[in-house]
């Protein structure tokens, strides 16, 4: 990040409105021209600057192309991490700014409730078949209660959610996680997460899309990975664990929650099931194949269908000594 390309890149009062409207939260192009009042294709170009500076990043989904700042504490660049703490002291600093600022902050209370209306359409249209299969295993927060007593008080440091759906799981652990990526292949569902973690900080927080067998992630860049109620759409669950495992860091940790093996051969044609659930055994093997060291399942056999928990720590350095427990 050269400093001359940086202030260029500053030295507009439309962007400085822009870098502190990414510092909320991300934006799609048209959403901050519906914020700052102003045309698509003027705002394009003063993206555009910023994003050549490396001030902001864009990433596309479908036809939807989002805005999130590239500075911030977690970024590691010194530069960067100086802009940050600049523009917010001329927030605090300078009242004409702040004044501007927190105009920009109310028109964002618009796009956040368009954000969860259309959220709330899209659970309608498919709440009846959600409820139905609800109703076949251990209730939601039981489960969520013993995922969170099974990964234990050791920090999450940067978590993958992988197969994010409603963002449920990323809003669990943004707490105790340093970073969370939330990844899904269905546009629908990333929506659906961009409504429920919108107020999370954005610098704590990236939604992604993309597919479990080709993750779009350079190696080793998590400490903890996560696919709750994912892998039984896998056709492949090799595959997919093997690219969890790539980009998972050396004594990182995994945690799948899916179902014990089952014969309810609706949820195939009903859910688009792939798989019938899994067997410890093999869940296990995957797990040990993938270059993970598999720890003690946990179920939760409160209905029809049992909900596992499996853990499993990546090899390369010990285990700690609760993972050792490996089932043998």
């Amino acid at each position: 990040m050269k400093i001359e390309t940086t202030m260029r890149a500053l030295a507009d009062p439309t962007r400085l409105r822009i870098m502190r409207l990414l510092s909320a939260m991300e934006l799609a192009v048209g959403e901050l021209a519906q914020v700052l009042g102003q045309s698509q294709p003027r705002v394009s170009r003063h993206v555009a600057i910023l994003c050549d500076a490396g001030l902001a990043e864009r990433h596309r989904e479908g036809s939807w192309v989002f805005l999130r700042a590239s500075v911030g504490n977690e970024r590691g660049n010194p530069v960067g991490e100086a802009v940050s703490r600049l523009l917010a002291t001329a927030e605090r600093e300078d009242d004409a700014f702040a004044t501007m600022c927190a105009d920009d902050r109310r028109q964002l209370k618009n796009i956040r409730g368009a954000r969860e209306e259309n959220a709330a359409s899209y659970f309608a249209r498919h709440a009846d078949e959600w409820d139905e299969l609800r109703q076949l295993h251990s209730p939601d927060q039981q489960v969520e209660e013993r995922l969170f007593q099974a990964l234990g008080e050791e920090p999450l440091g940067q978590l993958l959610d992988i197969g994010t759906g409603s963002g449920r799981m990323a809003e669990l652990f943004a707490p105790q996680a340093d970073h969370i990526v939330a990844l899904d292949k269905s546009l629908d569902m990333l929506r659906v997460a961009r409504a429920k973690l919108q107020n999370l900080p954005s610098d704590g927080i990236e939604l992604v899309q993309g597919d479990f067998v080709a993750l779009p992630f350079q190696a080793h860049r998590f400490d903890t990975v996560l696919l709750h109620q994912v892998l039984h759409f896998a056709q492949d669950p090799a595959a997919a664990l093997t690219e969890a495992a790539r980009v998972t860091r050396p004594a990182g940790r995994i945690a799948i929650v899916d179902f014990a093996a089952h014969d309810h051969e609706e949820l195939r044609d009903r859910h688009a099931h792939v798989r019938l659930g899994f067997t410890d055994k093999a869940i296990r093997d995957l797990l040990r194949e993938a270059g993970y060291q598999p720890a003690k399942p946990i179920a939760l056999d409160e209905g029809e269908l049992t909900v596992k928990i499996w853990l499993g720590t990546r090899i390369g350095v010990p285990a700690s000594t609760d993972q050792k427990e490996a089932v043998r």
